[in-house]
């Protein structure tokens, strides 16, 4: 005579963990599995991937030289003009139109976008290097905090702009007679955004490390004599990684506007070096006669930090397991 099953609907095995098998998610499948639910993060990052596709590569395909004169094929309007205006001058050889020395603006958009992306990463990547070293050093050692952050606080006092100008002023002839006029312009550039914009991203670290260093796991270390060094860069670190991401994001916004605000003024790169922020200087003076030669860079700019924001939201409401899931 056999035994009879056992009923499943006992209280004992109601209790049993059936699922004790499989294995646990990853965290950065969650991550995904919030961030994909984003729409406006997903678009922003596909819109931000095209862009640094296309400003890359764009010249592969666009292979005309955007610093080409052309004066026989000067103040041509972009195709899509002819739709409001039929006497408009088009080209199927410039569809975005060219400006009055003859230059394509879709070669001049790739060449831009290169100068402005390049210039936003790398301003970045030295603003996120800048902002983390001094809000760890900040956080961790309480002897350096108040130094620390009262010259964090001496730098946000400081007028940007003026102060943007004055460093490009000083600094421009020797590092393009050292590095050439657009490798020097474009390290100046770089260094003086990352100089003045890593303040936000310090004081984001250091309040998250002041917060971490007191948990268990950190005192633990400490206990069985890690040093403070293994201390910072194997527990504390990868738990401040989502603020830095976020901020990083941020931060390339930031590097654009700005660059595309000094090339604005007269102050950055070269005057045949096209950036998107020269093309709306050049754009300004025939403003009224040729009004889509600021509509393009300036769209361009102003989806690319758009997207980036995007972006920047998604990663926040991914990244904090505190809104995850809402």
């Amino acid at each position: 005579m056999t035994d009879p099953a056992p009923n499943p609907n006992t209280p004992l095995n109601a209790l049993q963990d059936r699922d004790i098998t499989r294995p646990p998610r990853s965290q950065w499948r969650e991550v995904w599995d919030q961030f994909k639910h984003h729409k406006g993060a997903l678009l922003g990052g596909g819109f931000l991937l095209f862009v640094t596709l296309a400003v890359l590569f764009g010249d592969m395909v666009w292979q005309l030289d955007p610093k080409k004169l052309d004066i026989r094929n000067k103040d041509i309007r972009p195709i899509y003009t002819a739709i409001w205006n039929s006497d408009a001058k088009v080209s199927w050889a410039h569809p975005l139109g060219s400006d009055n020395l003859g230059r394509d603006h879709m070669a001049q958009i790739i060449a831009g976008g290169r100068a402005s992306m390049a210039v936003g990463w790398a301003a970045m990547i030295l603003t996120m290097l800048i902002g983390t070293t001094i809000g760890v050093l900040a956080g961790y050692f309480k002897r350096l905090d108040g130094p620390l952050m009262r010259f964090t606080d001496l730098v946000l006092s400081l007028p940007i702009l003026p102060l943007l100008l004055v460093a490009v002023t000083l600094f421009r002839q020797p590092l393009r007679a050292n590095f050439g006029p657009e490798m020097g312009m474009f390290i100046l550039i770089v260094g003086v955004i990352g100089v003045t914009s890593w303040m936000q991203t310090a004081r984001i670290v250091r309040g998250d490390i002041l917060a971490l260093k007191e948990r268990e796991f950190v005192l633990a270390a400490r206990a069985s004599g890690t040093t403070s060094k293994g201390i910072i860069f194997r527990h504390l670190l990868p738990n401040v990684l989502s603020p830095i991401m976020v901020s990083a994001t941020l931060g390339l916004a930031t590097a654009i506007i700005t660059e595309s605000a000094l090339s604005f003024l007269g102050v950055g790169f070269p005057s045949d070096f096209p950036t998107w922020g020269k093309m709306l200087a050049d754009a300004v003076p025939r403003m009224q006669e040729f009004p889509e030669r600021v509509m393009l860079p300036g769209v361009m700019i102003s989806l690319t930090v758009l997207s980036v924001n995007y972006l920047g939201d998604g990663l926040r409401d991914a990244l904090d397991p505190r809104i995850r899931g809402r």
